[in-house]
Parts: C-alpha cells; sequence; structure tokens
C-alpha cells in the first residue's frame, strides 16, 4: 500500500519537472504550490496593533498568500481574509518580511505562502470596560 505523502511527493515533483521543463526563462526560477517546498523565514516583522482596532477590541486573524521571490523577498500579496482594520498593518509588516527560498535541482524557486497574522489584545486590555 502506497503511502499518501508518498503520493503527494511524486505528483509534485512531477509538476515541478514539467514546470522546469517548459519555462523558457530560468532567470526567474520555478513556480510552486506545492507543499513540500516551502519558504523559510529569515527575518519576521512583527505588526503593530492598529489603534482604532485596539480600541475598537478587534482580534483576529489575517491570511495573507504572498509570492516569495528566488531573492527571499515578499513580491506579492493578496489578502485572503482578516477584518478592514488589520490588513493593512498585517501587510505592511509582511512586505518586510525576508524568506530563505527553497532549492529545487540546485537552484533558488519562486513560492507561494500562505501567512496568517494574529492580533490579540492582553486580557486586561480585552476585560476593560471603554470610558
Amino acid at each position: 500500500m502506497v503511502r499518501p505523502n508518498l503520493i503527494t511527493a511524486l505528483f509534485c515533483a512531477l509538476v515541478l519537472f514539467q514546470a522546469a521543463s517548459a519555462q523558457q526563462n530560468h532567470d526567474n526560477g520555478v513556480g510552486t504550490h506545492c507543499q513540500l517546498l516551502w519558504s523559510q523565514p529569515v527575518k519576521i516583522v512583527q505588526p503593530d496593533y492598529p489603534a482604532l482596532a485596539r480600541q475598537a477590541k478587534i482580534q483576529g486573524r489575517v491570511s495573507l498568500k504572498c509570492v516569495v521571490g528566488i531573492d527571499g523577498s515578499v513580491e506579492e500579496i493578496e489578502v485572503k481574509k482578516g477584518h478592514p482594520l488589520l490588513i493593512q498593518s498585517a501587510t505592511e509588516a509582511v512586505s518586510k518580511w525576508k524568506f530563505k527560498p527553497p532549492v529545487f535541482n540546485g537552484k533558488a524557486v519562486k513560492t507561494e505562502d500562505i501567512i496568517d497574522i494574529g492580533f490579540q489584545l492582553p486580557k486586561e486590555q480585552k476585560n476593560k470596560k471603554s470610558p
């Protein structure tokens, strides 16, 4: 019986091989959505908690779909979900992140990653009543 992880690995390898073979401009690297290849963050910038969101006691998660280039910089950010008062702070912080991109066939590859940024108020602020 073949394990599901092995099947996933073989499928991703096949997709990457086909993408690398079909690519005409080798300077841009190979893009991938494969779960086996992900960028490792080497510089994480924490977002500031927006004052208005803090005052309104808004908490939650902002989910961002990011394209990480072969140089490790964040090239594109697409907001998947999140409270409008939290999105700008999360986006600004993640745009400053740096990654160690994965290597495939000896070359760094462009990846697409989902980054979740959580905003949570300290317990004492959650329980405080507004004046």
